[in-house]
Protein backbone atom coordinates (compact mmCIF):
# COMPACT_ATOMS: atom_id res chain seq x y z
CA UNK A 1 0.00 0.00 0.00
CA UNK A 2 1.61 3.69 -1.18
CA UNK A 3 0.02 6.87 -0.10
CA UNK A 4 -0.19 9.37 2.22
CA UNK A 5 -1.51 8.81 6.02
CA UNK A 6 -2.46 11.33 8.76
CA UNK A 7 -2.10 9.93 12.32
CA UNK A 8 -3.98 11.62 14.88
CA UNK A 9 -2.55 10.85 18.55
CA UNK A 10 -4.31 10.95 22.07
CA UNK A 11 -4.45 14.10 24.11
CA UNK A 12 -7.79 15.19 25.72
CA UNK A 13 -9.34 17.80 25.09
CA UNK A 14 -6.60 20.51 24.55
CA UNK A 15 -4.97 17.55 22.11
CA UNK A 16 -8.44 17.68 19.68
CA UNK A 17 -8.58 21.59 20.46
CA UNK A 18 -4.28 22.03 19.47
CA UNK A 19 -4.83 19.16 16.26
CA UNK A 20 -7.65 21.36 14.77
CA UNK A 21 -5.29 24.57 15.52
CA UNK A 22 -2.25 23.05 13.75
CA UNK A 23 -4.73 21.71 10.98
CA UNK A 24 -6.22 25.21 10.42
CA UNK A 25 -2.60 26.92 10.65
CA UNK A 26 -0.80 24.46 8.18
CA UNK A 27 -3.83 25.36 5.82
CA UNK A 28 -2.72 28.34 6.13
CA UNK A 29 0.72 27.47 5.17
CA UNK A 30 -0.54 25.88 1.66
CA UNK A 31 -0.59 22.56 3.45
CA UNK A 32 -3.81 20.33 3.28
CA UNK A 33 -3.23 17.48 5.27
CA UNK A 34 -7.27 16.54 4.91
CA UNK A 35 -6.26 15.12 1.58
CA UNK A 36 -4.79 12.25 3.21
CA UNK A 37 -5.48 8.62 1.98
CA UNK A 38 -5.53 7.16 5.30
CA UNK A 39 -6.56 8.91 8.17
CA UNK A 40 -5.71 6.89 11.54
CA UNK A 41 -7.21 8.55 15.49
CA UNK A 42 -6.59 7.72 18.50
CA UNK A 43 -8.40 9.26 21.38
CA UNK A 44 -8.62 12.48 21.20
CA UNK A 45 -7.28 12.13 17.52
CA UNK A 46 -10.24 10.17 16.91
CA UNK A 47 -12.53 12.92 17.02
CA UNK A 48 -10.32 14.94 14.97
CA UNK A 49 -10.01 12.24 12.56
CA UNK A 50 -13.69 11.78 12.11
CA UNK A 51 -14.74 15.00 11.58
CA UNK A 52 -12.03 15.62 8.83
CA UNK A 53 -13.10 12.34 6.99
CA UNK A 54 -16.70 12.84 7.44
CA UNK A 55 -16.19 16.95 5.37
CA UNK A 56 -15.92 18.88 8.21
CA UNK A 57 -14.35 22.45 7.68
CA UNK A 58 -11.33 22.78 8.96
CA UNK A 59 -12.20 26.76 9.60
CA UNK A 60 -15.48 25.91 10.87
CA UNK A 61 -13.80 23.19 13.16
CA UNK A 62 -11.27 25.80 14.72
CA UNK A 63 -13.80 28.24 15.32
CA UNK A 64 -16.05 25.73 17.01
CA UNK A 65 -12.84 25.85 19.44
CA UNK A 66 -12.64 28.62 20.48
CA UNK A 67 -15.94 28.94 21.82
CA UNK A 68 -17.69 28.44 24.94
CA UNK A 69 -17.26 24.40 25.89
CA UNK A 70 -20.81 24.19 27.14
CA UNK A 71 -21.35 20.60 25.14
CA UNK A 72 -18.18 19.09 27.27
CA UNK A 73 -18.28 17.44 30.43
CA UNK A 74 -15.19 18.25 33.15
CA UNK A 75 -13.27 15.62 34.28
CA UNK A 76 -9.20 14.97 35.36
CA UNK A 77 -7.48 12.12 36.82
CA UNK A 78 -7.36 11.92 40.55
CA UNK A 79 -3.77 11.55 41.75
CA UNK A 80 -4.75 8.05 43.11
CA UNK A 81 -5.82 6.83 40.13
CA UNK A 82 -2.71 7.84 38.17
CA UNK A 83 -0.59 5.75 40.98
CA UNK A 84 -3.06 2.82 39.84
CA UNK A 85 -2.15 3.06 36.48
CA UNK A 86 1.37 3.60 37.40
CA UNK A 87 1.49 0.73 39.59
CA UNK A 88 -0.01 -1.32 36.75
CA UNK A 89 2.73 -0.14 34.53
CA UNK A 90 5.71 -1.16 36.05
CA UNK A 91 4.46 -4.39 37.78
CA UNK A 92 2.94 -6.17 34.25
CA UNK A 93 5.16 -8.33 33.00
CA UNK A 94 4.24 -7.46 29.22
CA UNK A 95 2.23 -4.69 27.51
CA UNK A 96 -0.96 -7.00 27.06
CA UNK A 97 -0.98 -7.71 31.12
CA UNK A 98 -0.79 -4.07 31.40
CA UNK A 99 -3.90 -3.50 29.25
CA UNK A 100 -5.85 -6.30 30.90
CA UNK A 101 -5.04 -4.45 34.31
CA UNK A 102 -6.03 -1.14 33.30
CA UNK A 103 -9.21 -2.63 31.54
CA UNK A 104 -10.05 -4.18 35.19
CA UNK A 105 -9.63 -1.01 36.59
CA UNK A 106 -11.80 0.77 34.19
CA UNK A 107 -14.92 -1.41 34.73
CA UNK A 108 -14.97 -1.36 38.33
CA UNK A 109 -14.19 2.40 38.66
CA UNK A 110 -17.58 4.63 39.19
CA UNK A 111 -17.50 7.51 36.51
CA UNK A 112 -20.50 9.27 34.06
CA UNK A 113 -23.08 7.26 33.28
CA UNK A 114 -22.58 5.89 29.92
CA UNK A 115 -25.19 7.97 27.66
CA UNK A 116 -24.55 11.07 29.36
CA UNK A 117 -21.33 10.61 28.22
CA UNK A 118 -22.40 9.57 24.45
CA UNK A 119 -24.24 13.22 24.01
CA UNK A 120 -20.89 13.95 24.65
CA UNK A 121 -20.03 12.85 21.53
CA UNK A 122 -23.06 12.93 19.58
CA UNK A 123 -22.75 16.59 20.08
CA UNK A 124 -19.01 16.47 18.86
CA UNK A 125 -19.54 14.99 15.64
CA UNK A 126 -21.79 16.85 13.02
CA UNK A 127 -22.10 13.52 10.94
CA UNK A 128 -22.67 10.16 12.40
CA UNK A 129 -22.19 7.72 9.87
CA UNK A 130 -19.04 6.33 8.51
CA UNK A 131 -17.36 8.26 5.44
CA UNK A 132 -16.24 6.29 2.21
CA UNK A 133 -12.74 7.43 2.74
CA UNK A 134 -10.61 5.51 4.62
CA UNK A 135 -10.66 5.91 8.47
CA UNK A 136 -9.27 3.71 11.22
CA UNK A 137 -10.11 4.50 14.85
CA UNK A 138 -8.68 2.87 17.65
CA UNK A 139 -9.49 1.19 20.80
CA UNK A 140 -8.61 -1.85 23.52
CA UNK A 141 -11.00 -4.92 24.62
CA UNK A 142 -10.92 -4.19 28.39
CA UNK A 143 -11.34 -8.21 28.71
CA UNK A 144 -8.19 -9.62 26.51
CA UNK A 145 -5.89 -6.11 26.07
CA UNK A 146 -5.82 -6.43 22.48
CA UNK A 147 -6.24 -3.60 20.07
CA UNK A 148 -9.66 -3.49 17.89
CA UNK A 149 -9.14 -1.03 15.00
CA UNK A 150 -12.78 0.11 14.08
CA UNK A 151 -13.53 1.02 10.42
CA UNK A 152 -16.54 1.28 7.88
CA UNK A 153 -16.00 -2.61 7.81
CA UNK A 154 -16.75 -3.07 11.10
CA UNK A 155 -20.27 -3.17 12.05
CA UNK A 156 -19.73 -0.54 14.53
CA UNK A 157 -21.92 2.81 14.52
CA UNK A 158 -19.34 5.85 14.13
CA UNK A 159 -20.26 7.24 17.30
CA UNK A 160 -19.61 4.27 19.30
CA UNK A 161 -15.95 3.77 17.93
CA UNK A 162 -15.41 7.48 18.71
CA UNK A 163 -16.88 7.22 22.36
CA UNK A 164 -14.62 3.65 22.62
CA UNK A 165 -11.30 5.14 21.33
CA UNK A 166 -11.74 8.11 23.97
CA UNK A 167 -12.72 5.70 26.82
CA UNK A 168 -10.18 7.00 29.57
CA UNK A 169 -9.22 4.12 32.03
CA UNK A 170 -10.94 5.39 35.44
CA UNK A 171 -11.89 8.71 34.06
CA UNK A 172 -14.61 7.69 31.34
CA UNK A 173 -16.96 4.56 31.37
CA UNK A 174 -15.51 1.55 28.84
CA UNK A 175 -17.78 1.61 25.99
CA UNK A 176 -19.86 -1.35 25.20
CA UNK A 177 -20.22 -3.03 21.88
CA UNK A 178 -21.52 -5.98 20.09
CA UNK A 179 -21.45 -7.18 24.09
CA UNK A 180 -17.74 -6.01 24.57
CA UNK A 181 -15.88 -3.18 26.91
CA UNK A 182 -13.45 -1.21 24.67
CA UNK A 183 -11.22 1.37 26.55
CA UNK A 184 -8.93 4.44 25.18
CA UNK A 185 -6.43 3.19 22.22
CA UNK A 186 -3.88 5.35 24.39
CA UNK A 187 -3.52 2.43 26.54
CA UNK A 188 -2.03 0.75 23.69
CA UNK A 189 0.03 3.58 22.21
CA UNK A 190 -0.32 7.30 22.10
CA UNK A 191 -0.79 7.49 18.24
CA UNK A 192 -0.46 3.78 16.70
CA UNK A 193 1.78 4.99 14.51
CA UNK A 194 1.91 1.25 12.76
CA UNK A 195 -0.95 1.22 11.78
CA UNK A 196 0.14 3.18 9.26
CA UNK A 197 2.26 0.51 7.95
CA UNK A 198 2.74 0.68 4.00
CA UNK A 199 1.63 4.57 2.96
CA UNK A 200 4.82 5.73 2.17
CA UNK A 201 4.18 9.56 3.42
CA UNK A 202 2.81 9.59 6.97
CA UNK A 203 2.33 12.61 8.96
CA UNK A 204 1.91 12.14 12.77
CA UNK A 205 0.24 14.91 15.21
CA UNK A 206 0.96 13.86 18.46
CA UNK A 207 -0.19 15.82 21.55
CA UNK A 208 1.48 13.51 24.01
CA UNK A 209 4.35 12.01 21.90
CA UNK A 210 5.90 10.17 25.12
CA UNK A 211 5.44 6.96 25.80
CA UNK A 212 6.25 4.83 29.31
CA UNK A 213 6.59 1.79 30.56
CA UNK A 214 4.61 -0.86 28.16
CA UNK A 215 2.96 2.36 26.52
CA UNK A 216 6.27 2.71 23.50
CA UNK A 217 6.91 6.43 22.55
CA UNK A 218 5.85 7.60 19.33
CA UNK A 219 9.81 8.06 18.70
CA UNK A 220 10.04 4.19 18.69
CA UNK A 221 6.93 3.51 16.43
CA UNK A 222 8.01 6.01 13.73
CA UNK A 223 11.39 4.01 14.11
CA UNK A 224 10.08 0.77 13.69
CA UNK A 225 8.78 1.50 10.32
CA UNK A 226 12.53 1.76 8.78
CA UNK A 227 12.86 3.53 5.50
CA UNK A 228 10.36 2.67 4.47
CA UNK A 229 7.89 5.99 4.77
CA UNK A 230 9.18 9.36 4.43
CA UNK A 231 7.52 10.68 8.38
CA UNK A 232 7.15 13.84 9.95
CA UNK A 233 6.02 14.25 13.64
CA UNK A 234 4.89 17.54 15.50
CA UNK A 235 4.61 17.55 18.88
CA UNK A 236 3.65 20.54 20.65
CA UNK A 237 6.33 23.56 21.47
CA UNK A 238 6.80 25.25 24.72
CA UNK A 239 3.48 27.35 24.13
CA UNK A 240 1.06 25.02 23.31
CA UNK A 241 2.41 22.97 26.47
CA UNK A 242 1.53 25.89 28.60
CA UNK A 243 -2.03 26.19 26.70
CA UNK A 244 -2.57 22.60 27.63
CA UNK A 245 -2.23 23.74 31.14
CA UNK A 246 -1.75 20.69 33.78
CA UNK A 247 -4.88 18.55 33.18
CA UNK A 248 -5.21 18.04 29.30
CA UNK A 249 -9.08 16.84 30.21
CA UNK A 250 -10.10 20.25 30.86
CA UNK A 251 -12.72 21.77 28.66
CA UNK A 252 -11.57 25.56 29.68
CA UNK A 253 -8.21 24.82 28.20
CA UNK A 254 -9.86 24.16 24.68
CA UNK A 255 -9.77 27.69 22.97
CA UNK A 256 -5.72 28.67 24.04
CA UNK A 257 -4.96 24.80 22.62
CA UNK A 258 -6.45 25.82 19.50
CA UNK A 259 -4.98 29.13 19.19
CA UNK A 260 -1.20 28.11 20.17
CA UNK A 261 -1.46 24.59 17.38
CA UNK A 262 -2.33 27.55 14.83
CA UNK A 263 0.76 29.75 15.99
CA UNK A 264 2.68 26.49 16.04
CA UNK A 265 1.74 25.43 12.39
CA UNK A 266 4.40 28.16 10.69
CA UNK A 267 7.17 26.62 12.55
CA UNK A 268 5.96 23.46 11.36
CA UNK A 269 5.03 23.95 7.83
CA UNK A 270 8.17 23.32 5.98
CA UNK A 271 8.55 19.95 7.47
CA UNK A 272 5.43 19.36 6.86
CA UNK A 273 4.93 20.58 3.40
CA UNK A 274 8.44 18.37 2.71
CA UNK A 275 6.82 14.96 3.70
CA UNK A 276 3.16 15.82 1.82
CA UNK A 277 4.59 16.66 -1.14
CA UNK A 278 6.88 14.25 -2.08
CA UNK A 279 6.26 12.29 -5.26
Amino acid sequence: MTGSALVLGGGGVTGIAWEIGLLAGLLDAGVDLTTADLIVGTSAGSVVGTVIATGGDVEDLYLRQLEPPTDEIAAGMATSMMLRWGFAAVTSRSPQRFRLRVGALAKRTRTVPPDERRKVFESRLPVHEWPARRLVLTAVDADTGELEPFDRTSGVPLVDAVAASCAVPGVWPPVKIHGRDYIDGGVRSAANVDLAAGCDRIVVLAPIPRGGGPIPAVSAQVAQLGDSARVAVVTPNPSAKAAFGRNVLDPARRAPSARAGRAQAADAAMAVHAIWSAA
